[in-house]
C-alpha cells in the first residue's frame, strides 16, 4: 500500500481530533468531508481533506506501513 502524504501540523492534530470524536469511523468523516468540500468547488479543502484521511488511515494501521530503516 502506497499512500502519499503530506500534510501541516494542523492536519495532524484535526487527525487526532478526529480519531478522537469519532474512533474507527474518523476516516469515514473526513472523507464525507472531502466530498462537501468537493460538492461546493472548493477543491483546497477537498484535497486536504482526502490528505487527513490518508492521515488517519497511517495513525490507526496496526501494522507498519512502509521501508522500516
Amino acid at each position: 500500500m502506497y499512500l502519499p502524504l503530506y500534510v501541516q501540523p494542523g492536519d495532524v492534530a484535526q487527525a487526532e481530533i478526529l480519531i478522537a470524536n469519532f474512533g474507527a469511523q474518523a476516516g469515514i468523516e473526513a472523507a464525507e468531508r472531502a466530498e462537501a468540500s468537493r460538492n461546493i468547488g472548493n477543491h483546497i479543502h477537498y484535497c486536504r481533506w482526502r490528505q487527513i484521511e490518508r492521515l488517519i488511515i497511517m495513525l490507526t494501521a496496526r501494522t507498519t506501513l512502509g521501508t522500516v530503516h
